[in-house]
């Protein structure tokens, strides 16, 4: 595959903009295999917080302050190029470097609100909050997005000047995420909350 240069930005619009259109990230770290592992995500201000059990081996080594990598990529689209070596793929993606910190107790609440927001904005005032025991329960971290770095490609097709004249089809095949209607329970009698409804309509 051609190693076709991206685009590379530090600009915090850039990079807060790949994040918030993300739900899952990848974390990276050694303890002391290297392990990588897909968890959730969501940002507040200039911060990604990720959360899990108190007893998670990953919560626990990067609570303690452990350096780790965390990566977030968007597919969006594949290019095909004349060549079969200068074939690519456009992307966007944010790498961030450094190390978690924990979110304080009396922090909690407010940081797993925002993630419900995240999930659909809404929910946060329409499902239950975690109670006392759920709270103690779960760890939430956080981490600068400070030192974050964001790679973009978004162009078509680079063929060597001499692939120009090949009668291959070439262009990008665009790739975008879908939302579909919601799935209700069985036994479920609530209507469709009007928050919902515009989830469905809204971009990804």
């Amino acid at each position: 595959m051609n190693p076709t240069m991206p685009i590379q930005a530090d600009d915090t619009a850039t990079i807060h903009a790949i994040v918030d259109d993300a739900w899952l990230c990848h974390v990276a770290f050694a303890c002391p295999d290297v392990l990588c592992m897909p968890t959730v995500c969501w940002r507040i201000g200039d911060m990604l917080y990720i959360h899990g059990s108190n007893g998670s081996r990953m919560m626990k080594h990067l609570g303690g302050g452990a350096p780790t990598c965390v990566t977030i990529t968007h597919l969006d689209g594949l290019v095909m190029a004349r060549s079969a070596f200068s074939h690519s793929m456009n992307y966007r993606s944010v790498v961030i470097h450094g190390s978690f910190e924990v979110v304080p107790e009396a922090g909690k609440p407010a940081a797993l609100m925002a993630l419900t927001e995240h999930i659909a904005k809404g929910r946060g005032s329409d499902a239950r909050a975690a109670d006392q025991n759920e709270l103690k329960a779960t760890t939430v971290l956080r981490i600068s997005l400070k030192e974050a770095a964001a790679k973009i490609r978004n162009c078509g097709v680079k063929d060597k000047a001499d692939d120009m004249n090949l009668p291959v089809w070439a262009g990008v095949l665009p790739i975008t995420q879908q939302r579909l209607a919601p799935q209700p329970e069985a036994d479920m009698d609530v209507a469709l909350p009007d928050y919902l409804s515009d989830w469905l309509q809204s971009s990804p």
